[in-house]
């Protein structure tokens, strides 16, 4: 027999596993029903109240979206005005002295609506939920006017746990049937709009981006999860811009805590990231965005840079305009932006230069480079292991980005003279992208103090007969130096899969001078990428070249 205490029903489990789906009544449509008393139970009692004249200084102020909007937009302008700096102007090494922005966020608005409930027969008011950001002091002024809906109880109940708290530990006795809420006048619109969704599941009346904000905002605040979805979604359908990008990226911190605006921000960041992969092509337009703007753009894999080393030069580029307070760049860098940073895939020498960069925290700059060294000692299945496990994070630190030039392994050698192992790793598609004319570029190395790079063809064999596979050595544009460099290129083969040279030469070289051979292997294009090609191992070109300075 069931232990008579036991309760067969928890009206609250079962309220809030129909709010998380949007509602037991989400697919119904009940907007015959709205203000009217014939289906009502209660009278909602709406006290509307002047707009704060003198709003703070603060984020505290922003009462909608609109406000909250142009308070942003006139941060942004402040911190302009403030560091008076040609962002354009900008030297990746210097440190700018100003006045660091604040943040632009509407962060503190995560209570409850006001709410309280009236006693018709007594005359006085008792409160009946918490203070909230949709008061704004109110208490202040004179209410402006008063709207007096007739509502159903059980409708709005079954949409929002606010109004299910409201109506089951506030209604005790069967007379109280008068709900009063205080909002801004600001607020009227969305809050009306939100009341009809809860009857009808639609919005009639808000087709512009920001009425929709401010609708919800208003559902965040009374936590209509289901009028939060539509918003979401009816937003993510409009064209996205930069700017209303950004506003998604900096609604308060409430909004974007919840699971139905997660679907709108990711929207906004892969904009963001699409538009801006290029970040060479828009600096100064990027340089000027805000945090969530350089996250989002910093995220992706698709950015197009020449390599990470220019992508921790522009993220302290933009650090230093953006902060030029040296302990709260430390801090932004520290917390933000060096998780986006993909230090595994930069150079060894600037990787050098990261421990001795006075932006970051000499412990967090350690930890990094540290990471990154030991991952370029893994084995390439140990770091392909990584990266597969690190895709499914949000930092991506061990995937490999879409970078123009190709990063390498470099093994060093002093003794008993200079020399230089380079090994590079080329997919099957990228080949095949070569086809017919291409060519792609390896990061540079360096080698007696001199800098070179490989670069591999699709090119016409000596007799231009067939299109074949060409691989190269160069050195980097620096005065009139002549080097005398003896090479080897080598690349993994089957059966064996090790290392089988394949050329070897001498070249004195000069700045900007390359040497190398047009068909490395010595067969055409289509054999090379032929399915049981011996060089393509699981997809991939293992290319090695080894440099020795002649004496």
């Amino acid at each position: 027999m069931k232990d008579s205490n036991s309760d067969l029903f928890d009206p609250v489990v079962a309220m809030e596993s129909e709010w998380s789906r949007g509602g037991s009544t989400s697919d119904a449509d009940f907007a015959f029903a709205f203000n009217d008393s014939n289906f009502s139970d209660r009278v909602l009692r709406i006290e509307i109240m002047p707009d704060p004249v003198d709003a703070r200084p603060d984020t505290d102020g922003c009462t909608t979206i609109a406000d909250w909007a142009r308070h942003r937009k006139r941060r942004r302008e402040d911190v302009k005005k403030d560091n008076g700096v040609d962002i354009a102007s900008v030297p990746d090494e210097q440190i700018l002295n100003g006045n660091q922005p604040d943040l632009d966020e509407c962060e503190n608005q995560d209570e409850d609506a006001v709410a309280m409930v009236e006693e018709p027969n007594s005359g006085d008011e008792a409160t009946n939920s918490i203070d909230s950001d949709w008061s704004m002091d109110c208490s202040a002024g004179a209410v402006v006017r008063v709207k007096t809906l007739h509502i159903s109880s059980p409708i709005l109940a079954a949409k929002s746990p606010f109004f299910y708290k409201l109506f089951s530990n506030g209604m005790r006795e069967s007379e109280q049937r008068h709900v009063t809420l205080r909002i801004n006048a600001s607020e009227e619109a969305a809050l009306m709009e939100l009341l009809n969704f809860m009857y009808s599941n639609t919005l009639n009346t808000t087709t512009t981006a920001p009425a929709l904000l401010d609708v919800l905002m208003a559902a965040d605040k009374f936590e209509v999860a289901s009028c939060m979805r539509c918003c979401s979604r009816l937003l993510r359908n409009m064209p996205m811009t930069p700017d209303s990008a950004l506003l998604y990226l900096e609604l308060p911190s409430s909004v974007l805590m919840a699971d139905a605006v997660q679907p709108l921000t990711d929207a906004a960041k892969q904009y963001l990231a699409g538009r801006y992969k290029d970040i060479t092509k828009f600096q100064e337009e990027v340089l000027a965005l805000p945090l969530a703007g350089i996250e989002a753009i910093l995220s992706s894999d698709d950015l197009q840079v020449a390599s990470e080393d220019a992508v921790y030069d522009f993220v302290l580029k933009w650090s230093r305009l953006q902060y030029p307070k040296l302990e709260e760049r430390r801090e932004v860098l520290g917390s933000r932006l060096a998780r986006l940073i993909r230090f595994p895939y930069m150079t060894c020498r600037k990787l050098k230069k990261v421990l001795t960069c006075s932006d970051f925290d000499h412990d967090v700059a350690s930890k990094l480079v540290l990471e990154g060294l030991f991952f370029k000692a893994e084995a390439p299945h140990r770091q392909r292991a990584l990266a597969a496990e690190d895709s499914a994070s949000s930092n991506h630190r061990f995937v490999e980005r879409a970078y123009k030039y190709r990063p390498v392994k470099v093994v060093e050698f002093e003794l008993p003279r200079q020399q230089c192992v380079v090994y590079l790793d080329l997919k099957r598609e990228e080949c095949a992208n070569l086809f017919p004319s291409g060519r792609v570029y390896s990061q540079a190395f360096h080698l007696g103090g001199q800098g070179f790079f490989l670069s591999a063809h699709c090119n016409m064999d000596q007799q231009s007969s067939f299109h074949c596979f060409g691989l190269f050595l160069g050195m980097q544009e620096k005065g009139s130096v002549s080097f005398a460099v003896d090479y080897e290129f080598a690349a993994r083969s089957r059966p064996t899969e090790e290392f089988v040279s394949k050329y070897k030469g001498n070249y004195v070289f000069t700045g900007g001078k390359a040497v190398g051979y047009r068909n490395l292997f010595a067969i055409p294009w289509t054999s090379f990428m032929a399915e049981d090609s011996l060089y393509f191992i699981n997809g991939v070109l293992h290319l090695r070249a080894e440099l020795t300075i002649r004496h």
